[in-house]
């Protein structure tokens, strides 16, 4: 996963902004778009580790659909991925296909 330069731990997220409840334990967050073949494998990859995590969710977010939100949080390609702590509070953000272990070890910083 390819770090983005943007402050991650000053933006709190909830259910509303996300469409979904948070996660018990942490939120990965994926932000997609209709036509990216490296989302449809960034979505199994996440809900995969979601369903291996108690109290771990996935929210994916079209970000077509949802231009406001990826402008006033700084989206800048995808897909975008950040990782909520149980509280909402981004602890990591990452552009691109991420590994299976490297969303395993970002958990570790929100759990």
């Amino acid at each position: 996963m390819e770090e983005d330069r943007v402050a991650v731990g000053e933006q709190t997220w909830d259910a509303a902004q996300l469409g979904e409840e948070l996660g018990e334990r942490a939120t990965l967050v994926q932000f997609s778009s209709a036509f990216c073949a490296p989302c449809r494998a960034t979505r199994r990859v996440l809900d995969e580790v979601a369903a291996m995590v108690p109290g771990v969710s996935h929210v994916e977010i079209d970000a077509e659909e949802r231009l406001d939100l990826v402008r006033d949080v700084g989206v800048l390609k995808t897909p975008t991925v950040l990782v909520l702590d149980a509280r909402g509070r981004e602890v990591r953000r990452a552009a691109g296909q991420p590994r299976k272990a490297d969303v395993i070890a970002a958990l570790g910083e929100a759990v």
